[in-house]
């Protein structure tokens, strides 16, 4: 299994041009949202259909979602400061938590107008026009969503990612909503159309649910047993051929960052000056062989008598 995560190196997500593409990624959906937000509320008002309603409601909550996951691509961009040592890419795990949360609950709200709607009665016109306007929505919204997710992985930003995957719910909510409506234009039986807006909030709820799970495993520092493996891999071959060993693996991803942490064990009488140089080495080797950022630490201790000596430290805290 490829993780795209270990490439050859070719740009950093933090030089300009790669941020400017993200601001404007981002800007371009917040844009598209309020137009589509528009649209479809204008043709819930001429149609009375719940089905376009469950549209338009998961526009609200994109607009609200791509307003808060701008704010965080700003802020995941500014670099470490004393309040934040490591950055504030964390932020990232945050938004798509939120957008996650955030459709989950226009899911819910869907439901419940759906179901009120049909068992209040239902009247429904100009069911043409408003077929039009959804089947606009819909090819606007999958162009910007593949755009957005495009991006996001060309980057390495969980920000445009998460935003990019909502947008193609938002199309495939569309696409739902149009097959409703055909189905109420052909047959002319109403139920048609809360029965696929139910049908659509369940496709919305389960985006939303995977969401919240990716936003938890990177708010947890969730491992990866793919990139566990590459990691190992790369580091074994890094330390053989120096004669070196390691222990203590551990990483991180935050945002579009990787923190590595590893023990590298040296044989006795290794000189410090070239302990040093070898361990530089490897760190380097690593960081080369990812395409995102990279930061890792490493800490130098000795193979023989090594178990020896953090016993004795123990006993003494002991």
């Amino acid at each position: 299994m490829h993780n795209p995560l270990i490439e050859p190196a070719s740009s950093s997500r933090h030089n300009g041009s790669s941020v400017s593409q993200q601001k404007f990624a981002i800007s371009l959906s917040l844009i598209v949202g309020f137009l589509m937000l528009a649209g479809k509320t204008y043709a819930y008002a001429i149609t009375g259909s719940a089905a376009i309603l469950s549209d338009a409601a998961e526009s609200v909550v994109h607009v609200f979602a791509v307003a808060f996951a701008a704010f965080s691509l700003w802020l995941s961009l500014k670099p470490p400061d004393t309040s934040h040592p490591y950055g504030h890419e964390k932020i990232s795990f945050f938004s798509a938590g939120m957008e996650g949360m955030m459709i989950v609950l226009a899911a819910i709200f869907i439901i419940y107008e759906a179901i009120q709607k049909w068992l209040g009665g239902m009247e429904l016109q100009n069911l043409g026009t408003g077929t039009v306007y959804t089947a606009a929505a819909t090819a606007i919204n999958a162009a910007l969503g593949g755009y957005l997710v495009w991006q996001g992985k060309r980057h390495k930003s969980i920000i445009l990612i998460a935003n990019g995957k909502h947008v193609l719910t938002d199309s495939w909510t569309s696409f739902g909503v149009i097959v409703g409506l055909l189905l109420t234009i052909w047959t002319g039986w109403l139920p048609f159309d809360p029965i696929l807006a139910i049908l659509v909030a369940f496709n919305i709820l389960w985006s939303g649910s995977k969401l919240l799970r990716q936003s938890v495993g990177g708010l947890m520092d969730e491992g990866d047993p793919e990139l566990e493996r590459q990691l190992r891999a790369l580091l074994d071959a890094e330390t053989q051929k120096r004669g070196l060993w390691y222990h203590e693996l551990r990483y991180r991803q935050s945002g579009a960052s990787l923190w590595v942490e590893a023990h590298l064990l040296f044989p006795r009488g290794e000189m410090i000056e070239d302990a040093h140089r070898k361990a530089t080495e490897i760190e380097a080797a690593v960081k080369q062989a990812f395409s995102l950022p990279v930061n890792i630490i490493t800490h130098l201790e000795p193979r023989e008598g090594h178990d020896e000596i953090h016993q004795k430290i123990k006993a003494a805290k002991d």
